[in-house]
């Protein structure tokens, strides 16, 4: 019985074969990668996306998230995942992310995703996550947010008793379409902007559970010092980026080009005008 979410590939060169059986678990398998990103294009492109004033601002964290999602189109191993030793290609590309209610220390969050067309840009991607931003902040709660008040609700023994159910459903991919619809760990990306709340760009996890192999945490706005080829320092808005990865889904060759891929994009954020799967030269 195959997945719903993913292929299994079949013909994969022997050290990504055996790597899996060696190290099964996701969490042991973690790859850290940081980046120091320079906004200065970014802030020039945003502040012409907002010139007409939308109803919904253009902001740094929607450019990183179409980023992301340009990166796992046109990087399709990085939208692999790993389960029971055995390497999948992902069906769709798709971002999740949290959305907190109201910055209170009392206030709930709520889970918002993306799930990406070829012929996405940043414009509808925009579009997507106003929508979701909306029903988030609103009274209405999310799918996954509804699922887990009812599982609170249950006698402790039939909780444990369901969660057993689950952990085997997650791993032979039994799970149903709407809880991989909802639940953040079942897609390609999770981000989480540290920024948003005046924090710096820190590590996340995985998890064994679900399928996701790429998290992103992306930190506040700051000054930094940048050198010219000459040696000439000045300052400059950027962010800290950091990657959170399963090794065990590419090689390291395959990671160096693809964060060139990314660095490109948000040198350059105009190509995110055009749809994700439009090649990008880097």
């Amino acid at each position: 019985m195959g997945r719903r979410d993913g292929v299994r590939l079949k013909n994969v060169d022997s050290m990504h074969t055996i790597m899996p059986l060696m190290y099964p678990n996701r969490c042991d398998n973690e790859a850290f990668i940081t980046e120091i990103i320079d906004i200065t294009n970014i802030n020039k492109y945003l502040e012409k996306k907002n010139a007409d004033n939308p109803v919904y601002k253009y902001k740094l964290f929607q450019v990183i998230v179409v980023t992301m999602l340009k990166v796992l189109t046109l990087r399709p191993k990085m939208n692999r995942f790993i389960t029971r030793q055995r390497l999948y290609q992902r069906n769709e590309v798709s971002a999740a992310f949290t959305i907190k209610k109201i910055f209170a220390d009392e206030s709930d969050e709520a889970l918002a995703s993306i799930h990406a067309k070829p012929d996405d840009t940043l414009d509808s991607i925009h579009d997507q996550i106003y929508k979701q931003v909306s029903f988030c902040r609103s009274d209405a709660k999310d799918p996954s947010t509804e699922s887990m008040d009812f599982l609170n609700k249950l006698p402790d023994w039939l909780l444990q008793f369901v969660g057993f159910i689950a952990r085997i459903a997650d791993r032979h991919g039994w799970m149903p379409k709407s809880v991989i619809e909802t639940d953040p760990y079942q897609h390609a990306i999770v981000l989480t902007n540290l920024g948003s709340i005046k924090l710096h760009a820190g590590y996340h996890h995985l998890t064994n559970w679900g399928t996701c192999s790429v998290f992103v945490v992306i930190g506040d706005i700051r000054k930094r010092k940048f050198m010219d080829e000459e040696g000439n320092e000045t300052l400059k808005d950027s962010v800290e980026i950091n990657l959170i990865i399963d090794e065990r889904i590419a090689d390291g060759y395959y990671y160096s080009r693809t964060i060139q891929l990314l660095k490109k994009l948000l040198e350059n954020p105009e190509l995110l005008d055009r749809p994700l799967s439009e090649d990008v030269e880097f």
